[in-house]
């Protein structure tokens, strides 16, 4: 069973950069099909994909994010990386890293970490 565990500042001020880490164990990042996503939740609100990080190092974002998010991986295959850039209040919430494990066009799998708070205040 793939475990996630991210890992951050919890504190972040407006126009700074966010740099969080999903730490993984039990599967590798390079394991065909799988699909590594960051994913967070305002206050009060919905959850919002924020982008998504593929098992072939293919990197997707949602439009309204792209121009100041990059995720990435490390090469020991064990960690996947959001950065997000210029950050304002709004962009206060839970984070969560998420991977789902497909196969012939259907998800198996779905796991999820525990979330960690970011709190964009001055």
């Amino acid at each position: 069973q793939v475990q996630l565990l991210e890992s951050g500042p919890g504190l972040v001020k407006p126009s700074q950069t966010l740099s969080l880490l999903c730490t993984v164990s039990g599967g590798s990042i390079t394991t065909s099909y799988y699909y590594w996503s960051w994913i967070r939740q305002p206050p009060g609100k919905g959850l919002e994909w924020i982008g998504t990080i593929t098992y072939d190092g293919s990197a997707y974002y949602n439009p309204s994010l792209q121009s100041h998010t990059s995720i990435s991986r490390d090469n020991a295959k064990t960690t996947v990386y959001l950065q997000m850039n210029s950050l304002k209040p709004e962009d206060t919430a839970v984070y969560y890293c998420n991977v789902q494990i497909g196969r012939g066009g259907v998800i198996l799998y779905d796991y999820w970490g525990q979330g960690t708070q970011v709190t964009v205040s001055s």
